[in-house]
């Protein structure tokens, strides 16, 4: 890289010499330097808005979508705009916090609609983007071809408008700072909530009151000047370089495992209300674990944390996960669900030392069929307070045993069946003869054992059908058949 020095009066020539020297758009950025396992790279920080005017994305679509980068190479992975709204919705969360911080450091009041716009993203300890990964194409490897000078311990290098960018880990957090920056211009220019894209929970089809308007200008305001980018660029690589260096920054890192992860997010409101409601002692009776219970006799009775997550996202979203989930919604179901746990947590064997070897309940595909049952009845198409109740007050009475025939209906013959007095139990179950998998587990009578199979999502509505007949709750088949006779 070339350091020049920065007194104007050691460069000379004429003009028209000074204009056709170089490239007459460059502009000063304040950069470190890095040297990162032998390679020149700058650590830019910029203001959010720049760095999205300053960078691009090497993908096909962000390569079709631009004039003037035609013969540039494609080294980027398809965009999943999902994601990237996902993404967008937890920096939205950072701006309206840092928005809010900004006016309690001045002593400005808060207004209640800016802390309703937070109270509907949800608030978290600390929030932070990871830096961005970028190289810049247009210049020689190493960047030794690009104007410097130094300042004190920093350079001022000279960027000119063909000295993008190209993103190499980061463009779903590019793309979602986009939509932000689109969704708060929307808001500002219409004073009403954009229908695309559905970032914010609390929007509506109104037109924003003065007092809304003004909170959302506040957010831009920070977007705008009260949050910045961090870039580490590298220098001069070609696309096939670019197609590495993506690679190892996404596949050599360790995967954090899910119980980990869960245990250090305070973000998500299902997993704070487990941590701050539900396991506390005074209420819950299982522990909870990092890890999956596979050795059934070392059983202390307590429930993976995994799986926890999987039951209460059932519980509270109808969902396989918690992604997604708004504070909102969930605090308005939290007390539906401390129903449902301070139920199971009366079931006879429910987190006690050798739970497992005692009653199927401590098995989660078994927890999950009541918390869908739960759902079905708390928050479902058609809700009936009356089922609740009939749910509830019947799980303490259900035989959950391993030796409750019930639970093998699938594996015992028509005579037995009848003999045991679950006959009745076929029209409640999806027919035997639609030829979907009803291998829902196996019993083992040497040690008295009922094991659930691995297949949840198969398991788990087979298993509350069951609940349902013994409770004498609507026939979830029936009414299918109903309504595909209408």
């Amino acid at each position: 890289m070339t350091i020049v020095d920065q007194n104007p009066t050691n460069v000379a020539g004429s003009l028209g010499e000074l204009l056709t020297a170089g490239d007459t758009s460059a502009k000063p950025v304040t950069v470190l330097t890095g040297y990162n396992l032998g390679n020149n790279t700058l650590l830019v920080t910029l203001p959010m808005t720049e760095f999205i005017q300053r960078s691009e994305v090497a993908n096909e679509r962000g390569i079709l979508a631009s004039k003037g980068f035609e013969g540039q190479r494609i080294a980027q992975r398809k965009l999943d705009p999902s994601h990237a709204a996902k993404l967008a919705t937890y920096i939205l969360k950072g701006l309206v916090a840092v928005a809010i911080a900004d006016k309690e450091r001045r002593t400005q009041a808060v207004s209640n609609e800016l802390r309703e716009i937070q109270r509907h993203l949800g608030e978290q300890p600390y929030l932070a983007l990871q830096p961005v990964v970028a190289n810049i194409r247009s210049c020689s490897r190493g960047g030794a071809n690009l104007r410097a000078e130094r300042v004190g311990e920093m350079l001022r290098v000279y960027l000119s408008d063909r000295d993008i960018f190209w993103i190499v880990d980061g463009q779903h957090r590019r793309y979602a700072m986009n939509l932000i920056e689109g969704f708060l211009i929307e808001i500002k220019d219409t004073h009403r909530y954009p229908k695309r894209p559905k970032l914010y929970a609390g929007a509506h089809r109104n037109e924003l009151t003065a007092a809304e308007l003004q909170a959302w200008l506040d957010v831009f305001a920070t977007l705008r000047m009260g949050t910045s980018v961090a870039v580490e660029v590298h220098l001069g690589l070609g696309a096939d370089e670019e197609r590495q260096l993506f690679h190892d920054l996404n596949n050599l890192g360790k995967k954090v495992e899910a119980g980990l992860a869960f245990e250090f997010d305070n973000s998500n409101p299902v997993n704070v209300y487990i941590k701050d409601e539900l396991t506390q002692e005074e209420f819950w009776r299982p522990g909870v674990a990092d890890s999956d219970i596979v050795d059934w006799h070392d059983d202390e009775g307590r429930i993976s944390r995994k799986d926890l997550i999987a039951i209460n996202a059932i519980l509270f979203l109808n969902k396989t996960n918690v992604k997604g989930a708004q504070p909102l919604e969930v605090e308005s179901k939290k007390a539906v669900a401390s129903r449902v746990w301070q139920t199971i947590n009366n079931i006879d064997g429910f987190g006690e030392p050798g739970a497992k070897m005692t009653t199927v309940a401590a098995q989660p595909v078994v927890l999950k069929a009541i918390a869908k049952l739960a759902y079905d009845f708390a928050f479902g198409k058609h809700p009936n307070s009356e089922h609740l109740d009939r749910l509830l007050a019947g799980v303490e009475r259900i035989d959950f045993s391993h030796a409750n025939p019930m639970w093998r209906y699938y594996e015992l013959p028509p005579v037995e069946r009848k003999r045991k007095g679950i006959d009745g139990l076929e029209e409640f179950l999806p027919s035997e003869a639609e030829g979907a998998n009803r291998d829902i587990g196996k019993y083992d009578p040497t040690n008295d054992v009922m094991r659930f199979g691995a297949k949840h999502n198969d398991i788990f509505p087979i298993i509350g059908d069951m609940i349902r007949w013994r409770l004498g709750l609507p026939n979830r088949n029936a009414e299918k058949g109903a309504m595909a006779g209408a």
